[in-house]
């Protein structure tokens, strides 16, 4: 026997790289993890679980993934990195035997309004250039296809230094771009209702303007009103031609105005650029009510809302142009793409190929590439970002999802686990933090945090597989096997709203009596047109009929780290006024963003120091120590508290503080009864929203809108993030809610809140064109019993029927 033989027969002993098989955190304490330490498998499927808040969102993304993500970038040269986000190590004493970590997280995709589904995946950027190989007649290359490129040309003189010798030459140039000329690649036009910019009886002098902005003397009206090109003390309608032109719209001209030098331009191109060019969800609220009002938005007349110019338009293969295949069904497109049969560009067909039955396999076929990037929901845009990594070679990474199962059918649900699960298969880490049972079922190992939220959260309650889980005492374990049972009588309506119709997106001509005065639920597979038909038909209608609508949909909260849940709700402009009428001061003071602010941190409570393209370091303000006030403010006590120790408190505590005593303040204690009631009274009125999850973020928008003074409440998925021990909480505030004469209208998956349904309408069958239409209308009992559509069949097995 040869020697080499021999060494082989012996049991070789493991090599040391195969030994890093974990992931270690020791001593993680960012938000509220205390001191938490665990260590993960690597190339295994690992579930996150626990109550809203207990810090998985923490540990996952603001711990693990963060650092990963930071280490990376400091691989990159220093110019490099002077280009990218600044990130700072999180609070953790080691982290061991982290990989490359890809995010997958719950972030709305831009709202640009350039932006779809087509450019967010490439799947633009691939048949452009087929079109501009195949397509006929020719008209370029594939920046002709594209609506964000314009067709420009020009042409001058160019000087060049060649031999010694300065030489002057004619050059020209041009590009042709496909973008459509009259609205700018943006689809719809908008046209400006000019009585709602000025008023024509005044001058400008008396304040003629009425545009946010341009009143009150400031800048914007005196470059008006001392441009020199019209008189300021005549009334707007007795202008001249040419000087209401001048006014409304002359082209950008400079001027010098009070001694400074300024661009004087038309009002109308002014308030466009300013206003018009943001994103709606973006804007100010006192701008976005005057956008409303003066503008409407229709669709481009010139290219019929395909942002494409005629020439791009006229490009075709098989008679297809490129505005016909962005506007197909996904899933049709995939099938266009498979007929065409061209060996010349057979990669990019292959590679195309790939990419649109991505969508299809990830459930998003009803998509089309020219849908708008900001009208997909959380889940979808979620699922949309998972495509790029479906088809990618790359092993040995860690792939974090946060709730991939957000606004998925239990349908849908079954194919995300079997995507889940390929991931690890061919050699990643897959991180999830979820609460559907579903999901945590098929995980590898289980970690639970808790045992409750906020400051009663941030300790590793549980490790194991699912069944030990749900044997053990936690507060998940507990509630795994949790069913709401079907109601014995159900709540009878007095009324309907009746839509009639309805042709949304995919709906088609549905007609249909949404019940009022009960709980209803409208439900159906992702893509069936439940939004379409709530959103696009409902509000118009419960409108005419007299009904004020509060519609809470899954939009993002927006809030720098100066916001916290007290701005947020309006809570601290009461606490506000009470401080001041018991110290007989003005309120601003008690405002760490107004007057009362530490002037050393601006409010902040902490400083920020910038050190280029290393993690900037934030330091607890030395004067304040972090309590964001003037010290002089902190004299001031109402109810023996200062204004800083009540922020430092929970909901619950400025529930019982606020609620009698000498700091009774009623309006106060309005706020804070509807923040319980959402479930988050382990809140703190000054933990800034960017440190809530997204669960909290939903329920904080809840209790804020329960406010406002309507008959019909429409929200749309209120169980996102929300734990299987929460949503039995929720269901009793929508039971109050309607008990207290309000109807409720929910858009929902989660077969707690059908069961508990007084009326059911199921859309569908399928998604996209396959959707759209009613296939159920009555009781949850009813489709129980029927269970002739998918719905029905999965709330049978829920209700265990």
């Amino acid at each position: 026997m040869s020697k080499a033989t021999r060494t082989g027969a012996q049991s070789p002993s493991p090599h040391t790289a195969d030994s890093h098989d974990l992931i270690r955190v020791h001593g993680a304490r960012v938000n509220n993890l205390k001191d938490v330490s665990i260590e993960i498998p690597k190339r295994r499927l690992t579930v996150f679980t626990g109550v809203s808040g207990s810090g998985k969102s923490s540990l996952v993304f603001g711990t693990i993934a963060a650092e990963s993500q930071r280490l990376i970038n400091e691989t990159y040269s220093a110019f490099v990195q002077g280009f990218m986000p600044t990130l700072a190590r999180p609070e953790v004493d080691v982290l061991e035997g982290l990989t490359t970590a890809i995010l997958v997280d719950q972030q709305r995709m831009g709202a640009d309004p350039r932006s779809t589904v087509g450019t967010a995946t490439d799947a633009n950027a691939m048949l452009r250039i087929l079109f501009s190989r195949l397509g006929k007649p020719h008209i370029g290359s594939p920046k002709a296809f594209s609506f964000n490129v314009a067709s420009i040309s020009g042409a001058g003189a160019v000087t060049l230094e060649r031999g010694g010798q300065t030489v002057k030459e004619r050059r020209s140039f041009s590009i042709t771009g496909g973008m459509c000329q009259r609205c700018e690649g943006r689809g719809s036009v908008s046209d400006i209702d000019l009585g709602q910019l000025y008023d024509d009886s005044k001058s400008l002098s008396e304040g003629a303007i009425t545009a946010p902005g341009y009143t009150g003397g400031g800048w914007n009206s005196r470059l008006y009103a001392e441009s020199g090109f019209f008189d300021p003390d005549k009334p707007i309608r007795r202008f001249t031609k040419k000087e209401l032109h001048d006014f409304l719209y002359r082209e950008p001209t400079r001027m010098k105005i009070a001694g400074i030098n300024m661009t004087y331009e038309g009002l109308v191109p002014r308030i466009q650029k300013s206003m018009l060019a943001k994103d709606r969800e973006g804007m100010q609220p006192h701008i976005r009510e005057f956008v409303d009002r003066a503008v409407t938005f229709t669709t481009c007349p010139d290219c019929d809302g395909t942002r494409l110019n005629e020439g791009a338009r006229s490009s075709k293969i098989g008679g297809i142009g490129i505005a016909d295949a962005c506007a197909m069904q996904i899933s049709d497109l995939a099938e266009w793409v498979r007929g065409v049969d061209e060996p010349s560009v057979a990669p990019l067909l292959a590679s195309l190929q790939h990419t649109l039955d991505s969508f299809a396999e990830i459930g998003l076929g009803y998509l089309a590439l020219d849908r708008p990037a900001g009208t997909l929901s959380g889940g979808e845009a979620q699922r949309v970002r998972m495509i790029r990594h479906l088809g990618s070679s790359l092993t040995d990474v860690t792939y974090v999802f946060d709730e991939p199962t957000i606004g998925l059918h239990p349908h849908d649900i079954q194919r995300m686990n079997g995507l889940l699960l390929r991931l690890r298969d061919k050699g990643n880490t897959v991180l999830v933090v979820e609460h559907k049972p579903e999901t945590i079922a098929i995980a590898d190992h289980v970690v639970d945090l808790g045992p409750g939220a906020g400051t009663g959260g941030g300790t590793v309650c549980f490790e194991g597989t699912f069944d030990e889980l749900r044997a053990a005492g936690t507060v998940t374990g507990r509630h795994l096997d949790d069913r709401v049972l079907l109601k014995e009588t159900v709540r009878k309506p007095d009324g309907a709203l009746e839509v009639r119709g309805a042709t949304a997106n995919n709906l088609r001509d549905v007609d249909v009596d949404i019940p009022l005065g009960v709980l209803a639920v409208i439900t159906g597979v992702a893509g069936s047109g439940k939004s379409s038909l709530v959103h696009g038909s409902l509000a118009r209608l419960s409108g005419a009929a007299g009904e004020g609508v509060v519609s809470v949909d899954q939009g993002a909260i927006r809030g720098s780290r100066r916001s916290n849940p007290a701005t947020y709700s309006g809570l601290l402009d009461p606490i506000r006024k009470a401080f001041a009428k018991a110290n007989g001061v003005k309120p601003a003071l008690f405002s760490a963003n107004s007057e009362g602010a530490c002037p050393t941190c601006n409010g902040a409570g902490v400083v920020y120091t910038d050190l280029a393209m290393m993690a900037g370091v934030a330091t607890t303000c030395e004067d304040c120590e972090g309590r964001r006030y003037d010290a002089s403010v902190l004299e001031y006590r109402l109810g023996g508290r200062d204004i800083s120790e009540v922020l430092a408190m929970s909901v619950t505590e400025a529930e019982e503080f606020f609620g009698d005593g000498e700091a009774r303040t009623p309006a106060a204690h309005r706020i804070l009864d509807r923040l319980a009631d959402v479930g988050l009274g382990y809140l703190t009125l000054g933990q800034p929203l960017t440190t809530l999850s997204g669960g909290e973020r939903q329920r904080l928008k809840l209790a804020t809108h329960m406010a406002d003074k309507g008959g019909v409440y429409i929200l749309d998925e209120p169980t996102t993030g929300l734990h299987l021990a929460d949503v039995e909480q929720l269901l009793g505030l929508l039971d109050r809610l309607v008990d207290s004469g309000k109807s409720v209208i929910v858009i929902e998956h989660h077969q707690a809140v059908m069961a508990h349904a007084d009326w059911i309408i199921d859309l569908g069958p399928g998604a996209g064109h396959d959707g759209g239409r009613i296939v159920f209308e009555g009781t949850p009992a009813d489709l129980v019993a029927a269970r002739s559509t998918l719905t029905g069949q999965h709330l049978a097995q829920y209700v265990g029927a």
